[in-house]
């Protein structure tokens, strides 16, 4: 017997949606709604299902709205298979509310990685972005634009024998260049810290607005924090945005020059996302082999063999910029849903100001990059580090315990044999 849900309850564990998807676990927060591990009863597999944001209560032209966007984001998904981005099963309709079906990959966000590690070396934040701009190529050659590329929306797979694999997701704010149905004139959707320049000036958001906001997830890879640094304030940090001057770079290197020229405030002048991709894999490609080899390798550090991220010491599952249920991650940078002090912000039109807004996110909040600060957290997050080794003195306790067991044995013993003669 299937589980269901009432008007006014909440699916759960066990729920079945759409009469095909039975629900196991939920798994994080991605752009939309809530993310649940699912199984496919139809094709006995497990997948991940977005729960799109519940309609109840809302108008229905709202509740309408909510269906669309829904739609459009698997739409959009759907239109991509390349190997670097999540696949688009299936949207469902379960009692009226649209839930998107996806792949599941086992893995952590590149956000998450670096709550752990603080920073990547150049060379693999280098593959990365290499890789995810081989996939963000096909989308820009679909007419997609994904407006909100992000350490969080990364993914890198871990176990199994796709550790290492690279994907981009959520295209949940995403759209089609022909698509105008949902767009409002001033809305500014993402993520600030890694917004481009004229996006954060109140302009469309187009292909080379996405170049940007690569550029600016691998400053964060190997800086440990966005190009215009960390502000609570998010008003604050759009003017800074807009303003176009980045945190001089410590940590970059050789990959610095490539950096800057993704990172160039004009849009007209920066790369196209396929010169960015050839730009990083060339870079990748001088310490970790071919052209090829970059765009198709597991993510692995040089010389070491096995993927950095395999090295962890608990398992999560996720297909999203989300987390597991109950986890804690310092934010990055927030997306915003904010009004209050527009009238502040750079106006891109006479009498307009952009109005900074994003999709609901009900059960998490999105990463920002870390700051020097320790969240109490922090020791209960995994090590991607090899087991700590006994310390010195511990060693020596050991080894003395281990040769007092031995003496007391052999007494023992020669008092035995005198016994028995």
């Amino acid at each position: 017997m299937s589980t269901t849900a009432g008007p006014h309850h909440a699916p759960g564990p066990q729920y079945l949606v759409a009469g095909r998807y039975r629900l196991k676990s939920r798994i994080g927060g991605g752009g939309m709604g809530t993310v649940w591990l699912a199984r496919d009863q139809l094709l006995d597999r497990d997948v991940a299902v977005k729960q799109v944001v519940s309609t109840e209560g809302l108008t229905e032209d709202s509740a309408d709205n909510v269906r669309q966007r829904a739609m459009r984001e698997g739409r959009i998904a759907a239109k991509l298979s390349h190997r670097n981005a999540i696949a688009m099963h299936d949207v469902a309709l379960d009692r009226g509310e649209p839930w998107l079906v996806m792949e599941y990959l086992p893995s952590r966000s590149v956000a998450q990685i670096l709550h752990a590690t603080k920073t990547l070396a150049p060379a693999e934040a280098a593959q990365i972005g290499a890789q995810v701009a081989d996939a963000m190529v096909e989308a820009h050659a679909a007419g997609i634009v994904h407006r909100d590329i992000k350490p969080g929306n990364i993914l890198i797979a871990e176990g199994g024998r796709h550790t290492g694999l690279v994907k981009i997701t959520d295209f949940g704010i995403s759209r089609a260049k022909d698509d105008v149905t949902l767009t409002q004139t001033g809305v500014i959707t993402g993520t600030p810290a890694y917004f481009a320049p004229e996006v954060a000036r109140g302009a469309d958001p187009q292909e080379a607005s996405d170049v940007y906001s690569l550029g600016a997830t691998i400053y964060t890879m190997v800086e440990g924090q966005p190009p215009f640094g960390v502000d609570d304030n998010s008003i604050a940090l759009l003017h800074k945005v807009a303003r176009a001057r980045i945190n001089p770079m410590q940590n970059a290197a050789e990959l610095e020059p490539v950096l800057l020229r993704l990172l160039e405030p004009s849009p007209t002048k920066r790369p196209t996302m396929s010169q960015a991709r050839d730009l990083l894999t060339s870079f990748a490609a001088g310490s970790r082999g071919s052209r090829d080899q970059v765009l198709t390798g597991l993510i692995t550090r040089p010389g070491a063999g096995t993927p950095v991220w395999s090295q962890r010491t608990n398992r999560s599952s996720t297909t999203g910029p989300h987390r597991p249920a109950g986890a804690t991650l310092p934010p990055y940078a927030p997306t915003m849903s904010a009004d209050r002090g527009s009238r502040d912000l750079p106006r891109t039109r006479q009498g307009m100001s952009p109005t900074i807004m994003s999709t609901p996110q009900p059960h998490s909040s999105t990463p920002r990059p870390l700051t020097a600060q320790h969240h109490p957290s922090d020791s209960r997050q995994p090590s991607y580090g090899p087991p700590a080794q006994p310390s010195g003195t511990s060693s020596t306790a050991l080894a003395v315990s281990i040769f007092v067991f031995f003496a007391v044995l052999a007494v023992v013993v020669v008092l035995a044999i005198a016994l028995l003669r």
